[in-house]
């Protein structure tokens, strides 16, 4: 993900008013999946960031919501929902990833004679 894509923990907090400790609340009580954490390494030590859209939207939802639903309720009904959704899996020397196939846009394959493949998403995968 490019930059533009990516929200800092720092401005998401900001944004939406949270508190560093509801975020992470969230995050123990899985409102936010765990592999929306990105760690990457700063001048200053290591700095969040989270995919905006998912993030954002689903921080919407969950400020929306929590008035009429239990926080554990809204939980459960991410968790379900997550157990049902597909994945695409990818293992290399370095460890596996798993991806969310609601979440993915565009995949890019390069063969060995520097052939690029794009499988766009259109619709459900």
């Amino acid at each position: 993900m490019n930059e533009n894509e990516m929200i800092s923990k720092k401005d998401l907090l900001q944004r939406y008013g949270i508190s560093y400790g509801a975020l992470y609340r969230w995050k123990r009580m899985g409102l936010i999946p765990d592999d929306w954490f990105v760690k990457t390494a700063s001048i200053t030590g290591q700095q969040t960031f989270f995919p905006r859209r998912l993030v954002c939207e689903r921080i919407e939802q969950i400020m929306g919501m929590k008035d009429g639903v239990s926080l554990s309720e809204l939980a459960d009904s991410y968790k379900e929902k997550e157990e049902k959704e597909s994945y695409l899996t990818v293992t290399t020397d370095f460890g596996t990833t798993k991806f969310r196939m609601s979440e993915i846009r565009k995949v890019y394959v390069t063969n060995e004679t520097g052939t690029t493949v794009l499988i766009e998403r259109n619709g459900e995968i």
